[in-house]
């Protein structure tokens, strides 16, 4: 372009300058006798030729000088056909017969907006963006079919907004809410695979910018998410609640097992007490029937091993047997008493000159 129009600003100063010149020449200069010398006329016929020549350069040379800058592509048409293509530089090419059709090369976007309509019959308003670029070695072909990139878009984007109304219409509105991350690669594909060669650009990348339902559907999605949201907060709380009952019945299983072993602690204890009591009771007995003189008869009672485990007595009553063992269980009350005796003296009951002393049953109360 930079030459173009040098030789423009060139050629039009020399045209210009030239026919001036020769006008100029030929202006008013005549002879002593009052005529145009001939060597004046033929300068200036010179000069107005040079102009002239200059000046069909002018509108020859520099239109015929043709830039394609970086990012585009150019068909170079001859009286109207379609046979050449260039890239970006500077040609120079007749421009009377030679005629440059210049198309963006880069990346182009394609923002559309189009109603569609889910299986389910929702409506709905898609927004997506189709990027494409043309195939530069196609040129010719996108000339001849299309005539230029305008119309190679509209195109475009109706099979685009087609194929991606295809793709949502096979699936309800709430599998495409829920699902959007995987059917925005499903437009892609299905757009991809549908603008083809055929078309004569490469699709750089489909992307579903918006889907926006109606209104009324919106707000039931909406209600129909607070519901769900809700069902789970309930069955949070069932489940914690269930949770803490099983951990407090187990708490109060482990309570009653507690009180149980404890309890059967204090029997066991109570009955090695008793025992223990019983024994030295039987013990008690057998001093004092030694000490009335009555027999007492042991016998070693042994486990399986032969290791002596207790010794059964019997004490042999005789003559006075009821007496005996009267006296034996006086005593045993006795012993019982100082074993309880919380340090009073017990109450004397004297009658007829006889003293009686009254054991209480409950010697602490």
């Amino acid at each position: 372009m930079g030459v173009a129009v040098f030789l423009g600003i060139l050629f039009f100063l020399l045209a210009g300058g030239g026919i001036a010149f020769g006008v100029l020449s030929m202006r008013d200069k005549k002879s002593a006798r009052g005529q145009t010398t001939k060597g004046n006329k033929v300068r200036g016929g010179i000069f107005c030729g040079a102009g002239v020549a200059f000046l069909f350069l002018f509108f020859l040379i520099p239109f015929s000088f043709h830039t394609v800058e970086a990012g585009e592509v150019a068909v170079v048409k001859h009286m109207g056909e379609a046979r050449e293509i260039r890239t970006a530089g500077t040609y120079f090419d007749f421009w009377l017969t030679e005629k440059y059709q210049k198309y963006d090369a880069k990346v182009q976007s394609l923002n559309i907006v189009s109603p569609a309509y889910s299986k389910d019959a929702q409506t709905m308003d898609v927004g997506m963006t189709v990027q494409y670029q043309i195939d530069s070695g196609k040129a010719i072909e996108i000339a001849n079919h299309y005539g230029n990139v305008a119309d190679l878009s509209n195109r475009i984007e109706s099979v685009s907004i087609e194929k991606a109304k295809s793709v949502l219409s096979s699936r309800s509105a709430m599998e495409i809410i829920e699902k959007r991350a995987q059917i925005s690669p499903l437009v892609e594909t299905t757009i991809k695979e549908s603008v083809d060669e055929n078309y004569y650009v490469h699709i750089v990348a489909v992307v579903l910018t918006n889907i926006d339902f109606s209104d009324a559907f919106e707000k039931t999605v909406e209600d129909k998410m607070i519901a769900e949201q809700e069902k789970l907060k309930a069955e949070y709380e069932k489940e914690t609640a269930i949770v803490n009952a099983n951990k407090e019945l187990e708490v109060a299983k482990l309570q009653a097992l507690a009180r149980i072993e404890q309890a059967k602690a204090d029997a066991q204890a109570q009955l090695e007490i008793a025992k223990a009591e019983a024994a030295a009771i039987r013990l008690k007995s057998v001093e004092v029937a030694r000490t009335l003189g009555l027999t007492v008869k042991e016998k070693e009672i042994t486990d399986e091993n032969g290791v002596v485990t207790d010794i059964e007595y019997e004490i042999v009553f005789g003559e006075g047997s009821d007496e005996k063992a009267k006296l034996i269980v006086e005593y045993l009350k006795y012993v019982e008493y100082l074993a309880k005796w919380n340090g009073e003296l017990p109450n004397v009951v004297i009658t007829d000159g006889n003293a009686t002393v009254m054991i209480p049953s409950n010697p602490i109360a």
